[in-house]
């Protein structure tokens, strides 16, 4: 048995790249900058930041999704596997590239802070909220 299973929670790099290939699927791709904060040793050692890139490729649905509501600075959930391809550039030289695929998104930037006009979140959690209790629910007979 094997697992491919990435979860993700960082910040977007770039506006989605949004492709459309001849049957009409779209295809989106960007970056998302995940970061390890910081850190002091006991011995007074100073750790940096430690930020990593991440190639996230989205299909169909999700892209659309992407192209109207997915922008620059926002913080964004992703669900998906890791994929690996390589080719040889311009020179010869065989390049990899990894890819994240992802199969879930959720927006977690606040709708108010969206840096676009109108944007909303491509799907939102709802709260559960807590019911209010009344003196009037207290009397009830069972």
């Amino acid at each position: 048995m094997s697992v491919n299973k990435v979860i993700l929670i960082g910040n977007v790099g770039k506006d989605p790249d949004v492709r459309y290939l001849d049957n009409g699927v779209a295809v989106a791709t960007f970056s998302l900058a995940t970061t390890e904060r910081g850190y002091t040793l006991q011995n007074g050692t100073q750790v940096p930041d430690r930020t990593e890139w991440h190639n996230i490729v989205l299909w169909r649905g999700l892209a659309q999704t992407a192209e109207k509501y997915v922008h620059k600075g926002d913080k964004l959930y992703i669900e998906g596997k890791i994929k690996s391809r390589s080719y040889d550039d311009q020179n010869g030289i065989k390049r990899t590239i990894v890819e994240i695929f992802a199969d879930n998104m959720e927006m977690l930037t606040p709708r108010g802070t969206a840096q676009s006009q109108g944007a909303a979140p491509a799907s939102q959690a709802v709260q559960p909220q807590p019911m209010a209790s009344s003196s009037a629910d207290e009397d009830l007979p069972f």
